[in-house]
């Protein structure tokens, strides 16, 4: 099985450009389809291997064994349905761990932040996706933050002593603000548990724009061939007097950088431009 490469695989498309829309091809549909069977045949086998292994090995190594399969699915999205990346912004991120909020279109981007961040992420999601098979098993054997949203505040708790224990042992923690994937060209409310954990923590927040619907759509079988577009955006320091301000702060800044990235997908829709102190667009 592959190894998980130490640097982040960030392929150099400048003159790529994103491909048209519209209806889906016979081909599209076909290599969907193939790309779905390529994610089952190494799903299983790679997540029975992480499963044996966490008997012995558990923490960083164990992250990075698992890691492994991340990279082989963002290959075959690329080499199966032709979908590429371009990066902007690694130099933003800071030495030390920080907390990530990503705009969420769909899966590609829980896929390929711990191959493009190139550092030890753990993800705080619903707990409901432990129960999906081989994959949620997987998922529950590593260091994550999984909660139950339907306990609230008890929750809310929960994630806070999970994500300072986390961000002590040096990893940086993701958060999909919008809290579900939402379509291109959209945008959802952006709650502030982040934020909060910033200001508990002082750790910085790095926000990231991800234009994945583009080839990805929000709960749709056929992938497009095309260009997905990451940004990362400059870290926040966490001194707003409020979290409510920093989660617009960082709102405001990843809708904007998604009306320059997408433009087409939000041409009815104004661009708000970030307030002052905040990372300008590049």
């Amino acid at each position: 099985m592959p190894a998980t490469p130490d640097t982040p695989d960030t392929p150099d498309h400048r003159d790529a450009r994103p491909r048209s829309s519209g209806r889906p091809t016979l081909g599209m549909r076909l290599r969907s389809a193939v790309y779905l069977a390529w994610l089952v045949l190494t799903v299983v086998p790679y997540a029975l291997a992480a499963l044996a292994l966490s008997l012995v090995v558990s923490g960083r190594p164990l992250y990075r064994f698992c890691t492994g399969w991340a990279w082989l699915a963002l290959q075959g999205a690329r080499y199966i349905c032709g979908i590429e990346w371009r990066v902007q912004g690694l130099d933003n991120l800071p030495q030390g761990p920080a907390i990530v909020l990503s705009k969420h279109q769909s899966a590609w981007e829980t896929l390929a932040l711990p191959i493009l961040l190139g550092r030890p992420l753990s993800y705080v999601f619903k707990r409901e996706l432990l129960w999906v098979p081989f994959f949620g098993w997987t998922l529950g054997r590593l260091d994550m933050v999984h909660i139950d949203r339907s306990r609230g505040a008890q929750a809310f708790s929960r994630m806070q002593q999970q994500g300072r224990e986390l961000l002590d042992k040096g990893y940086s923690i993701v958060m999909f603000p919008e809290g579900t994937r939402t379509a291109r060209g959209k945008s959802g409310p952006y709650k502030s548990g982040g934020a909060k954990l910033a200001l508990l923590t002082g750790a910085p927040v790095v926000p990231v724009a991800v234009t994945s619907a583009r080839c990805w759509p929000r709960q749709a079988f056929v992938k497009r061939p095309g260009v997905i577009d990451v940004s990362i955006g400059a870290p926040l320091p966490p001194q707003a007097p409020h979290a409510s301000e920093l989660s617009a702060r960082v709102e405001r800044w990843i809708e904007h950088e998604m009306h320059r990235l997408d433009a087409d997908a939000y041409a009815s829709a104004p661009a708000g431009a970030p307030s002052a102190g905040e990372p300008a667009e590049r």
